[in-house]
């Protein structure tokens, strides 16, 4: 990213005497430390409220039934790790607020399954084959109920307008990245248990979609009321066994709460890092010039609509950064209006990726692994196959 925004940079200074351009780039440099400071500050709280629940939910015994319920296909996807193993309660917890469209849920749960898959890994500084599993269906990005989406469309005649074709895309894009893992790890999909699972949350998709579709007047209350009341009643379930269990439950929480601090501040570097190379990219003006030249192919091929080009930068930068790809598709509301084609394209691009490289940053960060292997071409492979349907499906159902 530094290289190609140099390159965009000399030549909008030697070719078009853009004397402002290494003054932006330098100054989105230094507002990129800020901003990945932060960033890492607005985590710390959400991190140790999140971690000192599950630390709840684990000396209550409610990780652990979890746990058993997901054990048949998680030994089968992750291998690795054992079935009554700390991590994959961790795990499916991540996935779980992932699917309700809970960022700011998802990323401490998801945090804590990294650490406990660490403790797994023989070789500290490269990644296992589950965690590059666990990093890609996270990367993949499976909403079920996209909140954050219905949030910023709030001023829209139909906010959950989105809310099919998000569905359907995501779910293509975490099927595709679980396709190309397993065939990268050896893993037989077509094992009965496999399929059970896989088969029954399709089917539940199915029904949710049938559901929606027969009863549209339902379908902000599913939106905007159902995934958090779902989040709070896990909260209260773990409190509640906990209880049972006669376990201190306010000394779990705080002894959880410690390590989550310790987490946040062990990913500021990494987050940093991360953060300068997307905002010298953005301000060098590499992107816009990006997006310059796949209209003119599109359109040099035959390509007669091209909305879906103007709303590219919320999928060129959801992979690079969650809040510079809100930036960019509040950018496009505001250019195009709410409701418009671009936007409705723009809010599927942005329900229907992850923030691959942020997650890859965090994730690996806070548990100091430094070789991925595949883990960022698979999540790109998802992130890709994602933006892909995204664009058919936003056709079919907007257009």
């Amino acid at each position: 990213m530094f290289i190609i925004a140099t390159v965009v940079a000399l030549s909008k200074l030697i070719f078009w005497q853009d004397v402002e351009i290494f003054k932006n780039i330098v100054d989105a440099l230094m507002g990129s430390a800020t901003t990945g400071f932060e960033i890492s500050l607005s985590l710390t709280g959400v991190i140790c409220l999140w971690m000192g629940i599950m630390k709840i939910g684990e000396n209550g015994g409610a990780v652990k039934k979890l746990t058993k319920i997901v054990s048949p296909l998680f030994s089968r996807l992750f291998p690795e790790v054992p079935k009554d193993h700390p991590a994959v309660g961790s795990m499916m917890m991540n996935f779980s607020a992932n699917m309700l469209g809970l960022d700011n849920s998802a990323t401490p749960l998801g945090l804590k399954a990294m650490k406990e898959l660490q403790e797994l890994n023989p070789e500290k500084e490269k990644a296992t084959n589950a965690q590059i599993m666990f990093l890609v269906l996270n990367t993949s990005g499976l909403t079920i109920i996209p909140v954050t989406i219905f949030a910023y469309r709030a001023g829209s005649e139909s906010p959950t307008a989105v809310f099919l074709p998000i569905l359907i895309s995501t779910f293509i894009a975490s099927l595709g990245g679980l396709i190309y893992v397993a065939i990268r790890q050896k893993i037989n999909l077509f094992n009965k248990v496999i399929l059970a699972y896989v088969g029954s949350a399709t089917l539940f998709i199915a029904g949710l979609l049938y559901y929606v579709i027969t009863h549209p007047e339902h379908s902000e209350v599913i939106s905007k009321v159902g995934g958090n009341l779902l989040i709070f009643l896990i909260v209260i379930t773990f409190i509640l066994m906990a209880h049972r269990k006669k376990v201190n439950v306010y000394e779990s929480f705080i002894e959880g709460a410690k390590d989550g601090f310790q987490v946040a501040i062990s990913i500021i570097p990494y987050l940093i890092a991360m953060l300068a190379a997307i905002a010298v990219f953005r301000a060098s003006g590499a992107l816009d010039g990006l997006l310059d030249g796949i209209k003119a192919v599109a359109i040099y091929g035959g390509v007669t609509v091209t909305e879906w080009i103007d709303a590219l930068p919320v999928a060129f930068m959801k992979p690079l950064s969650g809040s510079g790809a809100r930036g960019a598709y509040l950018e496009i509301m505001d250019h195009y209006g709410i409701d418009s084609l671009q936007e409705k394209i723009a809010a599927t691009f942005q329900g229907s990726t992850e923030t691959t490289f942020y997650v890859l940053a965090v994730y690996f960060g806070s548990v100091k692994i430094k070789n991925s292997r595949y883990a960022v071409t698979a999540g790109l492979i998802a992130d890709f196959i994602g933006i892909t349907a995204a664009i058919f499906i936003s056709y079919l159902f907007y257009a």
